[in-house]
């Protein structure tokens, strides 16, 4: 690796867990600065667009505010797609209850989009990723005790594939790191974009 890539920085624009599990499960240990920025709001009828319009605005927040070293910041933003509707996360549980009842044994898409920004030189490099998700056949009473949990709430599209919420995925095409939140594929062809070797980011012990 060389000294020049080694002394850069990569920066997660997001509080999310599964995010940084993914990268760290890649061998990468990024900076995480949370960027804040209001998940509504957004003017666009397009499932991929209303995912890279979020996952820039996040990377630009949080770009903003990086002092010292040069980095690269990555915002990512996943919203689901059924029926052509688009689904963050849900406002309470009883939205999410109602939109698990729509989404069981049916198939939705999964878009993230992924912004890369490099504070030094301003270099922009983004993209969506989608994957089919097809959903189990469960019960009411499932429904209402994975919401119990808490955890449809926290995470676009009212589930997870990595969590408690995994069972009840019956399979998806695709990126599986994408509905965690981050199709790593994608973002090593983003960062080559940028001139970035990816293993040149491997910064956590083997």
């Amino acid at each position: 690796m060389s000294d020049a890539v080694q002394a850069r920085r990569l920066i997660l624009a997001s509080g999310s867990p599964a995010r940084l599990s993914t990268l760290r499960a890649a061998g990468i240990e990024p900076e995480v600065i949370v960027s804040g920025v209001d998940e509504d709001g957004v003017d666009t009828d397009t499932p991929s667009d209303h995912a890279l319009i979020l996952a820039r605005r996040k990377a630009l927040a949080v770009a903003r505010t990086v002092t010292g070293a040069p980095a690269l910041v990555l915002g990512c933003d996943s919203i689901l797609e059924l029926d052509g509707e688009i689904y963050g996360k849900p406002a309470s549980p009883a939205e999410a209850c109602t939109r698990w009842r729509r989404m069981q044994a049916r198939t939705g898409i999964l878009h993230t989009g992924h912004c890369v920004i490099e504070t030094d030189t301003g270099r922009t490099s983004e993209a969506t990723a989608a994957t089919t998700v097809h959903f189990a056949a469960v019960s009411d009473e499932e429904i209402e005790a994975y919401v119990a949990t808490g955890e449809p709430l926290n995470v676009a599209g009212a589930f997870t594939v990595d969590g408690l919420g995994g069972p009840f995925v019956e399979s998806v095409e695709g990126d599986y790191h994408n509905v965690v939140g981050l199709s790593l594929p994608l973002l090593r062809r983003l960062l080559a974009d940028l001139g970035v070797f990816w293993p040149d980011l491997w910064n956590r012990p083997t």
